[in-house]
């Protein structure tokens, strides 16, 4: 340290003669003693550590109380918030996969606001279950004997294994050992199952030969699993469901299918790909099926098993299913999400996920249309519509692109980089992408209500 540094240490200013002025004061009227004395104490080490900066070494130290102030702002902000997602991926991991429909935001809201009969049996007064709630549900629109919920889909086929196959043998196909996201992967889940794990075939052919020759005295589960977010082309062949169901009956095992993302309706009718729907996935005779609540259903994260009554009363007196239940919000979202399913004609306007996966290019283009003359009034940036392609995502329908178009941004106070990043760091953040040397919002992700809000980020960026 030089003679220069230590004389700027030595007029660093003190905790309690700033705690003291006049700008503590105003901030101590809306902030705590603690959290005022926390943001002084931050920016009197970032003015320490200036010192020793090798730019700034002979900067005399001045406290920034509006730096102080936007510390204090900052503590108090959520981390958790809303996001505009402008990418074109409709069930986007990072910004939470589904929004979900109105009514099971309300259901959130009616629930958390007082308490609820989670777990009260309003008819006879006595203690109920939880999974009473959806069970019945979940019966009639799945054909199924009985279903439980749990918090993911990872804990579904976790449970379902637990219970059914504990220290037996679980067979599969190599082609169907799917890395779910994060990292989190189907060999993973089974071992911490505490089952075996035995791989039949290879990457892109297995036939059913190649189950019934892994057979053995302690084969539990055969396990199918959705590739959901990969696809394999070309040279390939797999064992059929059908071909499954009657392995496991011809050898008295159980047969466990991992849906993945899960579908309550033919997506057909709406124009997308067809995927196997759970009631037709019960219909074939597998004893168990898992997948997801926020994926393809539009609910709220959950993993739902259904199946074969016997099966699932044994799952529900597995304690494992304690660590994996789900709490009585996302119940309430569930349980709405799919009430809405009993009148499938009003689907697409209920449900936001099938709102953007079936609305016809015309109508995103007139919604593009609007943002880009809302955006005329604004100087600095100019606002172009481009054809493009969005994708369902979180897992499903992985080489599908949906036709869309974006809104380009090109603005004279920002590159492209630095326009995303104040879009996305303020407040609502909005997130597109970069393309072709432009930002691009994907109209096909972007609800109506958002369109006030981003002319708002951009007037704000653009005065």
């Amino acid at each position: 340290m030089d003679e220069s540094q230590q004389k700027l240490l030595m007029r660093l200013p003190k905790m309690d003669a700033l705690l003291a002025s006049k700008e503590a004061a105003l901030l101590l009227d809306t902030y705590s003693r603690t959290l005022v004395k926390r943001a002084v104490q931050e920016e009197i080490e970032t003015l320490r550590a200036n010192i020793f900066h090798p730019t700034a070494d002979t900067l005399e130290p001045i406290v920034h109380w509006d730096s102080i102030r936007a510390r204090l702002e900052s503590y108090l902000a959520p981390s958790l918030r809303r996001v505009i997602n402008g990418t074109g991926i409709i069930l986007h991991t990072n910004l939470g996969r589904a929004p979900l429909a109105n009514s099971a935001l309300q259901a959130i809201h009616d629930t958390a606001s007082g308490y609820s009969n989670l777990e009260l049996n309003l008819e006879s007064g006595k203690r109920g279950s939880r999974y009473d709630h959806v069970e019945s549900i979940l019966k009639e629109l799945t054909g199924a004997e009985a279903a439980l919920v749990v918090n993911n889909n990872a804990a579904a086929v976790m449970l379902a294994v637990n219970t059914l196959a504990k220290d037996g043998e679980v067979v599969t196909s190599r082609g169907e050992l799917i890395e779910i996201g994060g990292s989190f992967r189907i060999p993973e889940v089974v071992e911490r199952s505490e089952a075996d794990l035995v791989e039949v075939g290879t990457t892109n052919k297995t036939r059913v030969g190649d189950f019934r020759n892994a057979l053995s005295d302690k084969t539990r589960m055969l396990l199918k699993v959705h590739p959901s977010n990969f696809k394999v082309v070309g040279f390939t062949e797999e064992a059929s469901r059908e071909e499954l169901v009657a392995l496991a009956k011809e050898k008295n095992i159980l047969m466990v299918e991992d849906l993945g993302s899960g579908s309550l309706i033919d997506l057909s009718n709406y124009g997308l790909p067809g995927e196997p729907t759970v009631s037709q996935v019960i219909k074939s005779g597998v004893d168990i099926v898992t997948f997801s609540g926020d994926k393809l259903l539009g609910g709220p994260q959950a993993g739902l098993i259904l199946g074969r009554a016997d099966l699932l009363d044994t799952m529900k007196r597995n304690p494992l299913l304690r660590a994996l239940r789900m709490d009585k919000l996302t119940l309430a979202a569930l349980e709405s999400t799919l009430r809405l399913y009993l009148n499938e004609d009003t689907l697409t306007q209920t449900v936001p996920i099938l709102f953007m996966l079936s609305t016809d290019i015309e109508d995103i283009q007139r919604l593009a249309e609007q943002l880009v003359s809302e955006l005329k009034s604004l100087s600095g940036i100019t606002a172009t519509i481009v054809e493009d392609n969005a994708y369902s995502g979180g897992g499903a329908l992985p080489d599908e692109t949906l036709p869309s178009c974006a809104v380009a941004l090109h603005s004279e106070n920002f590159s492209p980089d630095a326009l995303a990043e104040a879009l996305r760091t303020g407040d609502p953040a909005v997130v597109g992408r970069i393309s072709d040397g432009s930002f691009l919002l994907n109209a096909r992700t972007l609800f109506q209500q958002d369109l006030p809000l981003i002319v708002e980020r951009l007037r704000q960026l653009h005065p």
